[in-house]
């Protein structure tokens, strides 16, 4: 179906368009536009759920080329190419099922200039849509960089008391390792003579050169990971961003730096690859101790989330670079889940901030009397968040540490000891806010789920449990894309 990239990619702008042509025909009527602004963000993004749900629905799962793709000549060499495949497709699907949740729940909780932040995660969703359907370096690029903006001002606007020096550390981190990739970038396009994505996937760069290359990428993609050390501007711009803001930096943003690392480092620059390949399994090894030993001393709750999702990263990177399929797809099934799941305990956070106004454990404790069903929920995703058997993140760390011990036993032993850790700090967590006596008197008030947060937490729920009790709904789409990769990758170390 020719143009539904495009569609799917752009149709969120269509909701950006109404909402200023509203604000001109209306100016004065704050109150009428801030409503009919979140009723039009609902709409526009729940339509590009449609069509992404439309666009997998259509995938051929049996092919590992790219699909539904279209170029049209830009200028030069460049060209305006669209495409995905089965490492891509379902990121797409993953941004289009969080982008309405996110709406809900900025529903009430973000009163001022609304039209202004519903406009900033519409163009996000562009931004973000245009990045995993990319098959030009140059549109690639740009739809990466600017994606940083809506986020900068959604940061920097509606955070916290910190959200100026959280958004600045947030937009100079990530731009420092993109100024590195941009160099990369133009002297790929130099060697080859092209900027097409499937073309260089294919091209034979001198090993030499792909050192040079894939750390240009790295300094890229490991900041977007984050991976540690590079992972300090993300805890500061969790517990600064509000809720929505955060279910997207962990539910989306972080992912593009693993799908990075698949789409470039590993099929355009295999031997590098290799070469680096016990480097990013000690990195990794060592976010996932490290972080999981500082979120258990966290008294933030936003804070300690965020350092899990450091730790969960860890893993993705350890199967990305362990170069076989298991790891890949591991990785891959963990990203997603991954997505769902960090996601829900941001929203969970969310629901007792917007109530009280802190995030702070020590104010909390004994809710589950007064919030059985909120209970429920948050230990759910905690199980998720912990990787227990019948969740959608159990699967995803299984199949990575399987894929990393056939390339190093001793990192799949030091990485397993991060699932333990993982139990230790969200189980206190859960202890701590949820069970206990309640001392605080002021949380005698606190109302349970409203029927809005219900609505946004079912899907979350039924999408942990299905994909925990049915992967093979997300192994057979990766599959044949991840074997191509992985055969590809190992036949150019072989040569």
């Amino acid at each position: 179906m020719t143009g539904l990239l495009s569609l799917i990619t752009f149709a969120p702008l269509a909701g950006v368009a109404a909402m200023l042509l509203l604000q001109a025909a209306r100016p004065s009527d704050e109150a009428r536009s801030a409503e009919a602004a979140r009723w039009i963000a609902l709409g526009t993004t729940l339509v590009t759920l449609a069509l992404s749900v439309l666009l997998v629905s259509r995938f051929d799962v049996h092919s590992s080329g790219f699909q539904f793709l279209e170029d049209i000549p830009w200028f030069s060499i460049l060209h305006y190419r669209m495409g995905v495949d089965g490492i891509s497709v379902l990121f797409v699907l993953l941004t289009a099922f969080l982008m309405p949740l996110c709406v809900l729940a900025s529903w009430s909780s973000i009163t001022t200039r609304v039209q202004s932040y519903m406009i900033a995660f519409l163009v996000l969703e562009t931004l973000v849509m245009g990045v995993f359907c990319a098959l030009d370096l140059v549109l690639f690029y740009s739809f990466f960089e600017f994606g940083l903006v809506p986020m900068f001002l959604i940061i920097g606007i509606w955070g916290g008391k910190r959200r100026v020096y959280a958004a600045y550390k947030f937009f100079l981190y990530t731009l420092l390792g993109s100024v590195l990739m941009l160099a990369a970038i133009l002297g790929m396009i130099g060697m080859s003579g092209t900027s097409s994505i499937p073309e260089l996937m294919v091209y034979k760069f001198t090993p030499g050169v792909q050192i040079w290359l894939w750390l240009a990428f790295f300094a890229s993609f490991a900041v977007k990971m984050p991976m540690w050390p590079v992972h300090t501007w993300l805890p500061d711009a969790h517990v600064e961003a509000p809720t929505a803001g955060s279910v997207i930096l962990a539910g989306i943003l972080l992912k593009m730096g693993g799908y990075g690392f698949l789409r470039f480092s590993l099929p355009m620059f295999p031997h590098a690859s290799e070469v680096f390949a016990p480097l990013i399994l000690a990195l990794s090894v060592i976010a996932i101790i490290y972080t999981s030993l500082v979120a258990f001393r966290q008294t933030d709750i936003k804070k300690l989330i965020a350092y899990s999702s450091v730790a969960h990263m860890g893993f993705v990177t350890m199967g990305i670079f362990s170069g076989n399929a298991l790891g890949v797809q591991g990785a891959m099934f963990q990203m997603l889940s991954h997505g769902v799941i960090s996601g829900a305990l941001f929203l969970c956070v969310g629901v007792v901030y917007d109530r009280m106004h802190t995030r702070e454990i020590a104010y909390y404790g004994g809710l589950v009397t007064r919030m059985p069903v909120y209970a429920a929920v948050f230990l759910l995703f905690t199980m998720g968040n912990v990787g227990l058997p019948g969740t959608s993140g159990f699967v995803g760390e299984i199949l990575t540490l399987t894929g990393t011990y056939h390339l190093s036993t001793w990192a799949a032993l030091f990485a397993t000891s991060g699932v333990i850790l993982s139990a230790v700090y969200a189980l206190s967590l859960y202890r701590r806010v949820v069970f206990g006596q309640m001392t605080n008197p002021a949380l005698a008030a606190i109302e349970d789920l409203t029927v809005r947060e219900v609505v946004i937490f079912v899907p979350l729920i039924l999408s942990t449990l299905y994909l925990g009790f049915q992967p093979n709904v997300v192994l057979q789409v990766t599959q044949s894309s991840v074997d191509s990769l992985v055969a590809a990758y190992h036949a150019a170390i072989g040569a």
